[in-house]
């Protein structure tokens, strides 16, 4: 079975890798047996990850990439063609996010978010399935989120490009599906990040997270190791425009116990 996780003399791009849960998907990769392509808008910031992944062996290339803009988005993928030739994995992960009522939401807060999360991602992916069409094998990853499912106050802009992100999943699945190229979005739930820190600063509100989540604790960036894989893999052949919700069960709408788990109901 273990060739179905073998991902030995492949070549993966993995966006926005200069912090977060972007490493930990590009270190589950590396550890597969994959080469590494990583991007950050400042490329010196990954310097110190990259030395990381090829003291494990991987040849890997460190690329600047601005979502944002179309002509990053393309230089980008002619050097890592030009440095590689073939590109077997893709997965998009750069994103941010803007934290406010949705009363205080500006045109510039939804147009950030938007254009980085989402018509990023789609313009990421359509620079790199050229190659991967030419080919006939490719596996995009699109990193979406528990809001691609679910809605939650204080992130309109957010959660309408994490939806934005499944439901482009699925129409790129049925494009590029015949070129032998699967489109899957990996969902994670409440990850301890950089970008949300501060959330879990504030006792209560992890209190009242940990209530809801009916694994009893938020996610460990190792916890997606095995989905990226699968997802990136031989393993998941068959498997294509679907959302893998990795949220220890959040998103099953669980809410406070009103029993204690030791009485019978």
């Amino acid at each position: 079975m273990s060739e179905l996780f073998d991902l030995s003399g492949q070549v993966a791009i993995v966006t926005g890798t200069s912090r977060g849960l972007g490493q930990y998907f590009a270190r589950a990769l590396a550890k597969a047996g994959a080469d590494l392509i990583l991007t950050s808008r400042r490329r010196e910031m990954l310097a110190g990850f990259e030395a990381e992944l090829k003291g494990m062996g991987r040849r890997v290339l460190s690329l600047e990439l601005d979502v944002r803009d179309h002509g990053s988005i393309e230089r980008m993928a002619q050097d890592a063609i030009a440095a590689f030739g073939k590109i077997h994995i893709l997965v998009n992960n750069a994103g941010c996010n803007v934290r406010k009522p949705a009363l205080d939401v500006t045109w510039e807060d939804w147009n950030l978010v938007l254009d980085t999360n989402l018509r990023g991602s789609f313009f990421v992916a359509q620079a790199i399935a050229r190659n991967m069409v030419q080919h006939g094998y490719g596996r995009i990853i699109n990193i979406g989120s528990v809001t691609s499912v679910a809605g939650y106050a204080g992130l309109g802009p957010y959660t309408a490009s994490r939806g934005g992100i499944r439901q482009l999943t699925m129409s790129l699945a049925d494009d590029w599906g015949r070129y032998g190229v699967t489109v899957n979005c990996l969902a994670p739930g409440w990850f301890k990040t950089a970008q949300n820190q501060v959330l879990y600063e504030n006792k209560e509100w992890v209190e009242y997270l940990v209530d809801r989540i009916p694994l009893k604790r938020p996610g460990a960036p190792n916890d997606l190791d095995g989905a990226i894989v699968f997802l990136a893999s031989e393993s998941s052949r068959y498997v294509t425009g679907q959302t893998l919700l990795v949220d220890g069960g959040i998103s099953t709408g669980a809410i406070r116990a009103t029993v204690s788990p030791k009485e019978k109901p």
